[in-house]
């Protein structure tokens, strides 16, 4: 049994999920004093934390075996990443599940940015004033907004703005441009460009490039009345530069919903009439509460079985170097060598990785990722990212690489795994919103996202053949939840997605129809 711990608050979705899964025990620590949790949390496999358990060098040096922690949210400010490194400890986020909220909570500070609606409700509520004069504001109506970051999340902020007919102009380096002019968002690699927007809006990490990215310099080259909005990380803008600034009037508004120090209520921006702050609600919503715990339970069932780490944090490549359609087929690759590791049979002997596309520049960076996926299911916890090229060479594994234009596919990543006994080739994309899918299982075609129990048969094409497979799974209560088919040269493959596990005896049955050529189970 592996051993999951919640040290922190989630979702109760987020438990439903975890205590559905047999080969999982969880550990409930919400409760339990602080002090107390490094002795509960040493042996497990999977922690999930959230901002109130402070995972520093002391909490981490505290709780060996544990191999992975998943941050529930998007800072990682409480959790010492190196020596989680140091440690072999794999750190994730989830940096996602909030998206709709964060761009939400920026919307509401761009308007009251504009109408100072905060501070009307305010004074006609508690002080009973009726000023209509006193509340002049400004439209969003043809004004331009300049957008730090063009993510998931200053993406959607761009998109709802121009909604409000004004003008965005975007600066992100990370991008491809067509990322922003495809929405009808201009975009820039000339970062001044931004700094003479009428609104600015910082939608980035935390990290040495961007904090204090916003300081006095900048802020000098911007507009007189420029509006500032800030729901990302506290410290992208330098605070004292921007308390001077909203003091004197050259920025006349700005909306803040994290501080540098949190919690922040004695913060002197806060005394300021010309600010409306939150004390960090951007995540604070009924949906993304549920789509945090969620996503942290599967990322923490997946780092439990070693299957992959989605969104890891300390990886042996700095993912925020690539290019942003890189990082999906990071997870992918791990995922669909785990997936032929699965159904081939016999040592292996080589582990070759194929690169379609213009992802066949990354291909070096990729094939660490195919090796733990591919030797996860033979070596389980004694596999990881630091050790998987020595463990390929002690054993006596070739690996290779070969790459390709693009054909079929703008971008694809296929692994084959050669054993004994023959070999397996699997091939994934990632499409559009970065949908995983596999696409190809040997030379037949197929699409299916990777994710659930499964039974790959292969098998002579002729009639009745899913008559017999339905009837054996029927038989056994295994509800088909999916069924992809794949034909070709008088064979055909199938990919039944199952609801319920599939014993020994049921692949048995499978394998001994005169139609199947073999039958095999995965999970992902």
């Amino acid at each position: 049994m592996k051993k999951v711990i919640v040290c922190d608050a989630i979702h109760p979705v987020g438990f439903e999920i975890l205590r559905a899964q047999k080969d999982i025990e969880v550990i409930d620590a919400t409760s339990v004093p602080k002090d107390e949790l490094p002795a509960l949390v040493k042996g497990c496999d999977v922690a999930i934390t959230r901002s109130s358990t402070d995972c520093g060098k002391e909490f981490i040096n505290s709780v060996i075996g544990l191999k992975a922690l998943v941050r529930a949210g998007v800072g990682v400010d409480n959790v010492d990443i190196d020596e989680c490194s140091k440690h072999g400890i794999i750190v994730m986020n989830v940096p996602t599940a909030n998206t709709i909220a964060a761009v939400e909570m920026t919307m509401c500070h761009l308007l009251n940015s504009a109408r100072n609606y905060i501070a009307s409700v305010n004074d006609l509520q508690q002080n009973k004033t009726w000023k209509r004069e006193k509340w002049y504001g400004t439209e969003l109506f043809g004004k331009t907004l300049g957008i730090i970051g063009f993510g998931n999340i200053g993406s959607r902020v761009g998109v709802r703005a121009l909604g409000f007919g004004m003008k965005v102009i975007t600066y992100d380096p990370y991008i491809e441009p067509s990322k922003a002019t495809s929405v009808g968002v201009e975009y820039t690699k000339n970062f001044d460009d931004i700094l003479k927007c009428d609104f600015i809006t910082i939608h980035t990490p935390k990290n040495k490039e961007t904090i204090n990215m916003i300081d006095e310099e900048q802020i000098a080259k911007m507009k007189d009345g420029v509006r500032l909005i800030n729901c990302a990380r506290g410290g992208l803008y330098n605070e004292d530069a921007l308390l001077k600034n909203l003091q004197n009037g050259k920025i006349a508004f700005a909306g803040i919903d994290v501080f540098v120090k949190e919690p922040s209520n004695t913060h002197p921006l806060l005394d300021l009439a010309n600010v409306s702050a939150t004390p960090h609600l951007g995540a604070n919503t009924l949906e993304s509460q549920e789509n945090i715990a969620r996503d942290a339970a599967e990322q923490a069932i997946q780092a439990a079985r070693g299957i992959c780490y989605p969104n890891a944090l300390n990886l042996p490549i700095k993912t925020e170097e690539l290019p942003a359609y890189v990082e999906p087929f990071i997870e992918l690759t791990s995922k669909i060598a785990y997936f032929a590791a699965q159904l081939s049979e016999g040592a292996i002997k080589n582990i070759t990785l194929f690169a379609n596309g213009d992802i066949a520049e990354h291909a070096n960076n990729m094939l660490v990722f195919a090796l733990v996926g591919a030797l996860k299911s033979s070596l389980g916890e004694a596999i990881n990212y630091v050790n998987a090229s020595f463990v390929a060479e002690e054993k006596g594994i070739e690996t290779a690489i070969q790459t390709k234009p693009a054909s079929g596919y703008k971008n694809k990543i296929s692994v084959q795994i050669t054993t004994d006994n023959g070999s397996v080739k699997i091939g994934g994309t990632i499409f559009d919103d970065d949908e995983q899918r596999i696409v190809t299982i040997g030379d037949f075609k197929t699409d299916f996202k990777p994710k659930g129990r499964m039974i790959v048969f292969k098998n002579t094409d002729v009639p009745g053949v899913i008559r017999d497979v339905s009837s054996i799974l029927a038989s056994a209560n295994i509800n088909i939840a999916d069924f992809r088919l794949g034909r070709g040269d008088g064979e055909a493959l199938a990919v039944i997605l199952v609801d319920q596990e599939v014993s020994k005896e049921v692949l048995a049955k499978l394998n001994a129809l005169e139609t199947c050529i073999w039958a095999r189970c995965a999970e992902l």
